[in-house]
């Protein structure tokens, strides 16, 4: 580990000019290349004390053994050739987008005498008009049938076309009318190269000045009589509107642009773009990255550009270019992709309308991208094996943590508190043995006390699971004959007060199968740093339990804590056991946040008819729609409420009771006004 200021600049060595600089480790291997407006404000903030940058700055900076810089003239320069620098060195401190698969393109073959369309993948090709990318090949082959009626352009391979022209005989597709057959001389070069830029003009987006064309011929193939022809116009007129409807217009406009979008966490970032031609999806395409410097969403946004138009020139750089976040030099982005595409392009973000509704579509995907990347990584058992590894030796633990649970404290401004324990085995969720807690042990906002709280009522009942199954008296005279081994000698220290709610307790019959919280886990994790370490540390000595490890992972850097430690644990960016910690952390997360709302909305709902007894759910709605409001109902008599169809005598005696039980208090005034201010809870049941 190099120590930064063994080769950082000396005072005013560095220009304070727009340009490109490039930091390489000992072997002189580039392991970062940035840009900046100002070479000498962006370098000097890599070489401020250690404690003050990003864990991955710091470990950037303490891997490089050099700095060295290029200057340029203008931002769009710098840009320019940052890219090419990524390209060319490929360093591995940088954000690089990779995709799990290779996407196919519908292209046609320009640079050739006669032209094919044909489906290609890989690198593309000077000369070659690309469409796409398409999500699978069938997709593009289903398309080019439908098109070739209208525009026969060649499709075979060369091989084909040759025996073709030493033969004199074309192909099946010459024979049916779906090719001009020009290796056979029916259509000249010029000819066919016609037709072959016609089909890229209607795949472009162009499409209604072909389909107005072949109707009007149609017309005046019917006038002159010559229908035979004109059933033919009618035939590619429907062959191109199918054709169109393979992708379904999302612009009314006929917009040409590219919609980015990023679903990202700590570790990870997930791309889409949708390619939208002429109004409508033509591609689409994913990327995912490792976040291995320190970027925000407007820095992955800025990366994407790079490595999506780098090599793109002309039609192939849309005229907007819709981004959830705008890059940091917007204006130098621009210019950039102006000067690729030859004219003005649009980078901004949507506000309203189709594009806004069609970005939050993209959104959805990158988001379901990410999700599906995370489920494979973690499928793999070689993996969750290594993870499990990792996080033994990080924690200084005997074994791998077979069982891991983790626990969340959730809640909207203090109110209804609730907690989560999720629980991992080998690595893959158990969701059957997730729990969730109400906090009832005090009331308002205290994380700390909340977690003490639930680490304690968890444990305590794992061990009156071990007193009931009688495994500490089997302890005391041997090993027991069966069962988990004991993980703890019994409690002697104070229990919390507080026991199970409704929600942590279980039957207790004696059925031969292991009860809810009969098993241990080898670490516990909860969501948060030192204090709530310390809190379910505490709660786990108060009950005698000193055998199961216990951390916690903080969110805003991906630390470690452990109890009584000062400094956290930094696992590897890399580390398959902090990637396994980060999903168990989110899914407690998930879980916890889900139970919240579920109780909120639950609260808000509440009416006072719930606490009539035999009053069902159709019943109260009857009376709520015969009233209109609860507020209307209380002023209601009881004969007025044995008016409505199904309720009797008794039962609006008992409303009636109910609701005068709930009489709301005096009328609350605005103070700003002066004015009374009307309770009308009918939307509260």
């Amino acid at each position: 580990m190099a120590d930064p200021s063994s080769y950082r600049p000396k005072p005013g060595q560095i220009p304070d000019s727009p340009g490109v600089y490039k930091f390489r480790d000992e072997h002189r291997r580039v392991i970062y290349v940035g840009k900046a407006k100002n070479l000498r404000q962006r370098v000097a903030n890599y070489f401020q004390d250690l404690a003050n940058l990003h864990p991955r700055t710091r470990t950037m900076v303490t891997t490089a053994a050099s700095v060295e810089w290029t200057v340029v003239s203008t931002e769009v320069e710098a840009l320019q050739l940052e890219y090419s620098w990524i390209k060319e060195f490929d360093p591995r401190f940088n954000v690089k987008y990779r995709d799990d698969k290779s996407y196919p393109y519908l292209a046609v073959t320009l640079n050739e005498e006669f032209p094919r369309v044909q489906v290609m993948r890989g690198a593309k090709k000077k000369g070659v008009r690309y469409f796409g990318p398409y999500g699978h090949a069938w997709a593009i082959r289903e398309t080019v049938d439908l098109m070739l009626r209208v525009f026969p352009v060649r499709t075979c391979s060369a091989g084909v076309f040759k025996n073709a022209e030493r033969t004199g005989r074309p192909c099946l597709l010459g024979y049916i009318g779906k090719c001009s057959a020009p290796c056979v001389g029916r259509v000249t070069p010029e000819e066919h190269r016609d037709l072959a830029e016609d089909f890229c003009d209607f795949m472009a987006g162009r499409t209604g000045t072909y389909i107005r064309r072949l109707e009007k011929d149609m017309m005046q193939a019917a006038e002159e009589m010559e229908y035979e022809r004109a059933a033919r116009l009618r035939d590619d007129a429907e062959a191109l509107k199918r054709a169109m409807e393979k992708s379904a217009v999302v612009l009314a406009d006929a917009t040409d642009a590219d919609l980015i979008a990023v679903a990202e966490d700590e570790l990870e970032a997930a791309l889409q773009i949708f390619h939208v031609r002429g109004g409508r999806v033509r591609g689409q395409r994913g990327w995912v990255t490792d976040k291995v410097e320190a970027v925000d969403t407007s820095g992955l946004v800025e990366h994407a550009l790079q490595q999506l138009y780098g090599e793109e020139r002309g039609d192939a750089v849309p005229k907007e270019v819709l981004v959830p976040a705008l890059p940091e030099d917007t204006e130098a982005v621009s210019q950039w992709l102006a000067e690729r595409r030859g004219s003005q392009v649009s980078l901004r973000i949507p506000q309203r309308g189709d594009k806004k509704d069609l970005m939050a579509t993209v959104q959805r995907n990158a988001q379901q991208a990410l999700g599906l990347h995370k489920t494979k990584r973690a499928s793999d058992l070689t993996t969750r094996s290594r993870a499990l590894e990792e996080i033994a030796e990080a924690l200084g633990l005997d074994t791998a943590p077979l069982r891991i649970e983790c626990y969340d404290i959730s809640h909207l401004q203090g109110d209804d508190v609730v907690a989560s324990m999720v629980v991992f085995e080998d690595g893959l969720a158990r969701k059957s043995e997730y729990r969730r807690f109400q906090i009832k042990g005090f009331e308002g906002q205290d994380d700390v006390r909340s977690m003490h709280e639930v680490i304690g009522r968890r444990f305590k009942r794992y061990l009156q699971e071990k007193e009931r199954t009688g495994e500490w008296e089997e302890q005391a005279g041997g090993t027991p004959a069966d069962g988990p081994a004991p993980t703890g000698p019994a409690p002697t220290g104070p229990v919390p007060a507080v026991g199970p709610t409704a929600e942590d307790a279980e039957p207790r019959e004696d059925d031969g199968r292991p009860k809810r919280f009969a098993y241990p886990p080898q670490l516990v994790v909860v969501d948060g740093g030192q204090p709530q370490v310390a809190a379910a540390r505490r709660a786990l000595d108060e009950l005698g339990i000193d055998d199961i490890a216990v951390c916690g992972l903080a969110k805003r850097l991906e630390e470690v804590w452990l109890p009584d430690d000062d400094d956290p644990v930094v696992l590897p960016r890399s580390s398959e056991g902090l990637y396994l910690l980060q999903r168990v952390r989110d899914e407690a997360h998930r879980f916890a946040i889900t139970y919240q709302r579920a109780k909120r909305a639950k609260r808000i709902r509440t009416s006072p008819l719930d606490d009539v007894s035999g009053l069902g759910e159709t019943r109260k709605q009857a009376l709520i729609k015969h009233f209109g409001s609860v507020k209307k109902l209380r002023q209601a008599t009881i004969d007025e409420i044995c008016e409505v169809p199904g309720i009797g005598r008794r039962t609006a005696e008992s409303v009636a009771a109910a609701l005068a039980s709930t009489a709301p208090a005096a009328p609350a005034v605005n103070t700003a006004t002066g004015e009374i201010i009307e309770e009308d809870d009918g939307g509260s049941s």
